[in-house]
């Protein structure tokens, strides 16, 4: 089984009776890993993909395999990956990953001035992150939209939140900062540029020298 046996695309209204299902398997992944994640009932979800903010992997066979969807916060100024879930039998395939790449890039389609964010427990998606440039960050710099926290009610580690008054947990935060990110895209681009140009004045400088080394060995021939 590769990634090639998916179809990873867009979730529409074509998509809603799988609804359930997803929910269900979020939930036992959750009790599997013996940490929280905010419930969603299917009628959410369902409207996660009516409104075109979530992305789902059908096996060949016609099958649900995988799912993602969006959720933004402080009026959009926010967005995070929410409910990422990969069927059992489908699992180590890679599907995970192009599942988060994919929304992603929904994400970025959709709101490219958003800061994009995440809180996991777990170390595939930590890497999957970083791989999209996401960065750990302080619990601070995440959106302090109260509708977002109120998710977090249904986790079992909610006690440790509210105890460290929000400022950490057992999550990991990772933020991605497109505004950041494009600073950091135009520093590169300037030393691409001052390494470009001290490359052509050492090349410059060597056609001087082996022009000048060329001279004197013609006039030693004379």
């Amino acid at each position: 089984m590769t990634i090639q046996d998916f179809d990873i695309q867009v979730a529409t209204a074509q998509h809603v009776d799988f609804a359930p299902i997803i929910c269900d398997e979020m939930a036992e992944s959750a009790k599997a890993r013996g940490t929280g994640i905010a419930q969603r009932t299917p009628e959410y979800v369902a409207n996660k993909m009516l409104e075109g903010k979530a992305v789902i992997a059908l096996h060949k066979d016609g099958t649900w395999a995988g799912f993602c969807y969006i959720e933004t916060w402080s009026h959009g100024d926010f967005v995070a990956n929410s409910g990422l879930i990969v069927a059992p039998q489908y699992r180590k395939a890679g599907l995970a990953k192009a599942i988060k790449h994919k929304i992603f890039e929904l994400s970025r389609t959709k709101y490219p001035e958003a800061k994009l964010f995440g809180l996991t427990t777990g170390l595939a998606v930590m890497k999957i992150n970083s791989e999209l440039g996401y960065e750990p960050v302080t619990y601070s710099e995440l959106t302090q939209d109260e509708e977002f926290w109120k998710g977090c009610r249904s986790c079992v580690n909610y006690d440790i939140l509210t105890m460290k008054e929000r400022k950490n947990c057992m999550c990991t935060a990772m933020l991605f900062d497109p505004v950041e990110k494009a600073k950091d895209a135009e520093k590169v681009k300037v030393d691409d540029e001052k390494l470009d140009k001290m490359t052509k004045k050492a090349t410059l400088f060597q056609r001087i020298e082996s022009a000048i080394k060329s001279f004197g060995q013609d006039l030693k021939i004379f």
